[in-house]
């Protein structure tokens, strides 16, 4: 059965057009193989800073949850950390009932400094999608843990536009796009160095084709971007890499980039977006010890009685 599946699938991809045309924002986009640009190398290095978060849910019922988000910077010259930035903050959602709505408030509580957002920022009514589309899924309503990743991307552009003066270039981990409510507000606030890289992209060409795949065969130089439509591109980092990522922002930021994608554990991605992701993340094992210090905290057993509500698949994890 698998060998049918494989051979069907290899069928189908081997019936793409050699010319085709990128599907971007409602538009069609014809993909011309003299609209590539090579990339150089930059001199002198530019000092660049690299922006990314993690998150991990403590303890969650379906009417609140306690998330703990961490975001982080690193910044580099001539290739080498010249300095840090690290910023968490518990982020406590709370499920109302108003105005015949279901409405998730939020309430931030640092661990150490000022907020970096607005807690009225991350009220969101369920008829408000966090993805700009209905929330409700099925009988009910989109989980209340949604709205730290809202939390999470918030404070990752409040980080860029707070460490503002320390590099030249900024570039975050994913796009400049806008997904959630009010995010447009914080990206407004960036400086004009930030863009970002992002490691996988959605869109595809007007035959159902990747047109990463596209020009990547396309393509006549080892370096090299491709614009996309205003500041997005394409972009291939090392003429030995087999990744292609999108890129939003100044494209005079690529070669400063290009230096810094020259790791072998992941060649033609920048180094400094892997050590920013590992300074970030929260691993299992903070995430448990940050739940028991929160569960021993609290004294009492009514937090225990909500959270029997919804850890059935968390039983059934430990069962296998």
């Amino acid at each position: 059965m698998l060998k049918e599946v494989s051979e069907f699938l290899k069928k189908h991809l081997s019936q793409f057009p050699a010319e085709d045309q990128l599907l971007f924002n409602n538009k069609v986009i014809e993909i011309r193989k003299d609209n590539f640009t090579a990339i150089f190398k930059s001199l002198p290095p530019a000092s660049i800073a690299f922006i990314d978060g993690g998150q991990a849910e403590i303890i969650s019922a379906g009417n609140f949850c306690l998330s703990f988000i961490r975001t982080g910077a690193l910044a580099y010259t001539n290739n080498q950390k010249s300095t840090d930035y690290k910023h968490e903050f518990y982020l406590l959602t709370i499920a109302r009932h108003e105005n015949n709505k279901i409405v998730y408030q939020s309430s931030i509580f640092p661990s150490l400094g000022e907020k970096l957002i607005d807690e009225q920022d991350l009220v969101i009514s369920i008829d408000v999608s966090l993805t700009r589309q209905n929330i409700q899924k099925g009988l009910e309503p989109a989980s209340i843990t949604q709205v730290a990743n809202a939390a999470r991307r918030f404070a990752e552009l409040a980080l860029a536009a707070k460490i503002a003066a320390s590099a030249d270039i900024i570039v975050l981990d994913g796009t400049l796009d806008c997904s959630y409510p009010n995010e447009e507000k914080y990206l407004a606030k960036l400086p004009a160095q930030a863009c970002a890289l992002a490691k996988s992209s959605s869109l595809f060409t007007v035959s159902g084709n990747s047109p990463v795949v596209l020009l990547n065969k396309l393509n006549p130089f080892g370096r090299w971007s491709y614009p996309i439509e205003g500041n997005n591109y394409f972009v291939k980092l090392h003429e030995k890499a087999k990744h292609v990522f999108r890129f939003t922002g100044n494209k005079d930021a690529l070669p400063a980039l290009v230096e810094n994608s020259n790791d072998a554990l992941f060649l033609g991605y920048p180094y400094g977006l892997i050590a920013v992701d590992k300074f970030a993340r929260v691993s299992n094992e903070e995430k448990k010890a940050l739940r028991m210090k929160v569960l021993l905290q609290a004294e009492n057993k009514e937090i225990a009685e909500y959270l029997f509500a919804t850890n059935a698949h968390d039983i059934l994890d430990n069962l296998n």
